[in-house]
C-alpha cells in the first residue's frame, strides 16, 4: 500500500520547469520533502544514499557516471551533491539529448563550485522547496490568496479557525512532512531531533576541522535568540562569552557559511529604495531560519513557553509569516527583504515578485499592534509616493488574529490562517 501523498504548491512550478528544461535541481533543508515530490515525476530514481549500493554507484561515478544516467525520464538522481560529478554528467546528456524533463537533482546542502566545471545555466534549473506552509499543512483557510491581491481582486474577507494555541503548536512542530500523521505530542520531537542532526553529523560532514558539537548548538542558540533581529556577528560572538563558548570571529563566520550550505538559516536582506540617504538605511541583514522550529528548538521551548513570552512569540511568529510567504508566492519567484532606516521607521517584510510588482507586509501577533504597524505602513508608503517610485500592490498585516478584513486607509488585516497562494 503506497502512502498517501500531500501536494504542495511546488508541484506544478516544478511540472512547468520539466516542461521547459532538460534537468531541475531543487534545494532546500533536509526532511522537508524534496525527494516525496520528485517521485511523483520521476519515472526511474537513482538513490546515492542507499547503503547497499551507494558504494556501487560511487565507483561507477568515478569510472563512467553517465551510466548512472541510464534510466526511463525524467529519472530522479537523490542526493547528487554525494558525487558531485553527476552534475556535470547530467549537464552533457542534457547537451546531446536536446529534450526537455530529463533529469530531476535533489540535495539538502550546497556543492564546492571548484568541483563542478560547468555552470549548468540554461539546462539545469534551480528550484527552492521550503517546508510546509499552513496552508499545505491544512491549518489556513487560504481564503486570501496571495495571487488575487497582487492583481488588486476585490477583497473577499474571511475568518482565521486557528487559534493562538494551535498557532503556537505550529510553530514548535515546524513545517515538516513527517510530522502530518503524528499526534501532537509526537510532532514536537521532529525539530529537536532535526537540530540534533546538525550538531553531530551535518556539520562535522562539510567542515575538515571537526568542530565541537558545543559550539555549534551554543552558535544555533544564539542565532535563535537573536531571530528577526539585526543582531551583528559581532553580537552572536558576545553572547556566546557568557555560556563559556568562546571561538574567533573566522570561525563564527566559518560555521554561519555551512549553516546556510545546509539551508539551515535563511538571513533576509535590507531593502534600499531611494527615498532615505544610503547612511540612513539599515543594509546588515536580518537574522532567521529555514523554518521557525529550528530556531524555537534551539532554545528548547514549548507551546506553554511561546504562550507566556509573548514577545519572543512575536519574533517567531514573523519568521512564520516569513516561510508561508515564501511558499506562496514561489511560482513568482518571490523574494523577501525588510526595511529599516535609523529614523525608526520600518517594515517588518517586503515582498518582491520578478515582474517588479511588491508588497509591504508587517507581521504583528496581537491586535493592540495592528495600528502601530498600519502607521509604519503608511509612512513608508508616503515617502516612495514622495519620491515618485512604483507604489507597492498593497500593504498587509498578517495576525494571529480570528477576522480578515480591510481598513479604511486600505491596509489589508489578515490572519495567517487565512493566507493562501
Amino acid at each position: 500500500m503506497s502512502k498517501k501523498y500531500y501536494p504542495r504548491i511546488i508541484d506544478k512550478l516544478l511540472e512547468s520547469y520539466l516542461e521547459a528544461f532538460g534537468a531541475v535541481v531543487i534545494k532546500g533543508p533536509k526532511w522537508s520533502g524534496k525527494t516525496t515530490s520528485a517521485e511523483q515525476k520521476a519515472k526511474s530514481i537513482l538513490r546515492l544514499q542507499d547503503p547497499d549500493v551507494s558504494e556501487a554507484y560511487l565507483a561507477m561515478a568515478d569510472f563512467m557516471p553517465s551510466r548512472l544516467l541510464e534510466g526511463e525520464t525524467p529519472r530522479l538522481i537523490d542526493e547528487w551533491q554525494i558525487a558531485p560529478v553527476l552534475w556535470d554528467a547530467v549537464r552533457n546528456a542534457v547537451d546531446k539529448r536536446q529534450i526537455a524533463g530529463q533529469f530531476i537533482l535533489t540535495g539538502s546542502t550546497v556543492v564546492d563550485r571548484s568541483k563542478i566545471m560547468h555552470s549548468g545555466t540554461g539546462r539545469i534549473a534551480p528550484l527552492t522547496m521550503h517546508t510546509m506552509s499552513l496552508f499545505e499543512y491544512g491549518e489556513s483557510n487560504g481564503e486570501i490568496s496571495l495571487k488575487a491581491l497582487f492583481a488588486n481582486d476585490p477583497f473577499p474577507g474571511s475568518s482565521s479557525s486557528l487559534s493562538v494555541n494551535q498557532l503556537a503548536h505550529a510553530l514548535c512542530r515546524g513545517g515538516w512532512p513527517a510530522t502530518l500523521k503524528m499526534s501532537e505530542t509526537a510532532s514536537l520531537l521532529v525539530a529537536p531531533n532535526y537540530v540534533d542532526g546538525i550538531i553531530f553529523e551535518d556539520v562535522a560532514q562539510l567542515d575538515e576541522a571537526v568542530p565541537t558539537p558545543e559550539r555549534i548548538r551554543a552558535i544555533l542558540r544564539s542565532y535563535a535568540r537573536n531571530i528577526s533581529t539585526l543582531a551583528s556577528n559581532r553580537a552572536i560572538l558576545e553572547d556566546l562569552l557568557p555560556n563559556d563558548i568562546g571561538i574567533a570571529e573566522s570561525t563564527l563566520y566559518r560555521y554561519i557559511s555551512i549553516l546556510n550550505d545546509l539551508f539551515v538559516i535563511r538571513d533576509i536582506p535590507a531593502w534600499n529604495p531611494s527615498i532615505r540617504s544610503a547612511t540612513a538605511i539599515r543594509a546588515s541583514n536580518k537574522r532567521g531560519f529555514s523554518d521557525p522550529s529550528i530556531a524555537v528548538a534551539a532554545l528548547s521551548l514549548s507551546p506553554d513557553q511561546l504562550l507566556d513570552d509573548l514577545n519572543t512569540f512575536g519574533f517567531f511568529f514573523e519568521s512564520l509569516c516569513i516561510r508561508d510567504l515564501s511558499v506562496y508566492s514561489i511560482e513568482n519567484k518571490g523574494h523577501i527583504s525588510y526595511y529599516r532606516d535609523r529614523y525608526g521607521l520600518e517594515c517588518d517584510i517586503v515582498l518582491h515578485l520578478t515582474d517588479g510588482r511588491y508588497a509591504l507586509i508587517e507581521a504583528k501577533l496581537g491586535n493592540r499592534q495592528i495600528e502601530e504597524g498600519a502607521a509604519h505602513l503608511l509612512k513608508l508608503n508616503s515617502l516612495i509616493q514622495q519620491k515618485q517610485m512604483k507604489p507597492p500592490s498593497f500593504m498587509m498585516i498578517l495576525t494571529a488574529g480570528q477576522y480578515a478584513y480591510q481598513r479604511k486607509d486600505g491596509v489589508y488585516v489578515v490572519p495567517i490562517g487565512c493566507l493562501g497562494p
